[in-house]
């Protein structure tokens, strides 16, 4: 659990508080003032200004002494919900969501590296036009979509398919039929390999085929992956390196792997 000394330092960052309000409401479902001050080590006057933003933002619902769950989001399986939290998910979502610009029209992949990008991309209400244009997300991930429905400032778009309950991706031909009819300012790809030789892949064939679609509809893309998958290689072809303009990934910057994409022009942000 965080120290009293990281509000004092200013460590914890709002947008961190508020993932791990939402991380705690996933699991018991309504929470008091008193008790996630005391979860989270913060006074209890910061956490009545975070439950009012949560409400604001109609993540939360207000209720006498505290905040209950409303968003389905809170359904999903505990890695879906827990991503919030996660120091390296996180430093990646932030670092991808600042590549988004005003009234861009994003794609987004299912997975928990998207799901909590998604989270970074739509808590930023900056992201409006200055004309009015809201930002746009692009999804054929049903728990982002269900999430993103809620921010008054984004447009949602979730395409149609067949479900996948392991990744709550929707797949086949009617997906891929809507995204030919789409274009994208930048496709935010997750993935389950990432390599200068082999490019992007995944472990299915018609996820990747969804993916794919994304990356040829895209002005850029953005691939968004731990340490863990560079350097390897899945069973179903994403698109090759140097597709990819930016890669944004917790590996060191003197990993070879960082070396051999830059070598390929991938802009590499290691975070």
């Amino acid at each position: 659990m965080t120290s009293v000394s990281e509000e004092a330092n200013g460590t914890r960052t709002p947008t961190s508080r508020w993932a791990a309000v939402l991380d705690l409401l996933a699991t018991r479902g309504r929470l008091s003032v008193t008790e996630t001050a005391r979860e989270l080590a913060v006074s209890e006057a910061t956490v009545r200004r975070d439950f009012a933003e949560l409400a604001r933002r109609q993540l939360v619902t207000r209720h006498h002494g505290g905040v209950v769950a409303t968003s389905v989001a809170y359904e999903l399986p505990y890695r879906y919900r827990s991503s919030q939290a996660d120091g390296a998910l996180g430093r990646i979502a932030t670092a991808a969501a600042a590549l988004v610009a005003p009234g861009d029209v994003v794609a987004l992949n299912g997975g928990t590296t998207t799901t909590a990008t998604a989270r970074a991309i739509t808590a930023r209400e900056d992201l409006v036009g200055d004309d009015g244009t809201p930002l746009t997300l692009v999804t054929n991930a049903l728990n982002i979509a269900a999430e993103a429905v809620l921010r008054t400032h984004v447009q949602c778009v979730s395409l149609g398919g067949v479900a996948r309950p392991e990744s709550y991706e929707v797949t086949g031909p009617l997906a891929a039929q809507v995204i030919a009819g789409l274009w994208f300012d930048v496709a935010v790809v997750g993935v389950n390999a990432f390599s200068a030789a082999e490019g992007a892949t995944c472990r299915h064939d018609d996820e990747a085929a969804v993916v794919r679609a994304m990356v040829e509809r895209s002005q850029r893309v953005v691939v968004v992956a731990g340490a863990e998958k560079l350097g390897r290689r899945t069973f179903a072809a994403i698109c090759p390196a140097e597709r990819v303009g930016t890669l944004v990934t917790t590996a060191a910057e003197d990993d070879p792997e960082v070396e051999a994409l830059r070598a390929r022009g991938v802009e590499v942000v290691c975070v």
